[in-house]
């Protein structure tokens, strides 16, 4: 049987907690952040969590991890 490859694009953009949850950045904050309110921008430095819909496709792409 081949070798399970890990999904490089998800593993870069979504992480595994030490308790199994998958957290990801939020969207939109690569540039053009001064026009956003303050409230936007300090809710967008925390991680969110993944929605519970796509977790299970999301662990069969990060087989080792």
């Amino acid at each position: 049987m081949p070798k399970l490859k890990t999904h490089k694009t998800v593993s870069k953009r979504i992480r595994i907690t030490k308790g199994g949850k998958l957290m990801k950045m939020h969207g939109g904050q690569g540039h053009f952040n001064s026009r956003n309110p303050g409230k936007i921008t300090r809710k967008k430095r925390r991680d969110q969590s993944v929605a519970a819909v796509y977790v299970k496709n999301i662990k069969g792409l990060m087989p080792n991890r």
